[in-house]
């Protein structure tokens, strides 16, 4: 259970850092044109954010098919 707790943890701070990620990529879009690498400076957080709500969209569905095996009727 306490890698669950982690994984949201970590999904929160990620969506911290995405979001302030795109607010600079906005700022300097607005400054005139942007280096590459804070265009691209959102790719990997969202990756991340992309894995970990994955795992925690399919936890409901995991812990149900566990639950069902273990009732016994």
């Amino acid at each position: 259970m306490i890698w669950n707790d982690v994984i949201r943890q970590g999904h929160r701070w990620l969506a911290l850092i995405f979001t302030a990620t795109v607010i600079a990529n906005f700022v300097a879009m607005a400054l005139g044109p942007p280096p590459a690498w804070i265009v691209y400076s959102p790719l990997p957080p969202l990756f991340m954010l992309m894995f970990s709500g994955l795992y925690m969209f399919a936890l409901p569905y995991i812990a149900g098919t566990r639950g069902a095996r273990g009732t016994g009727s």
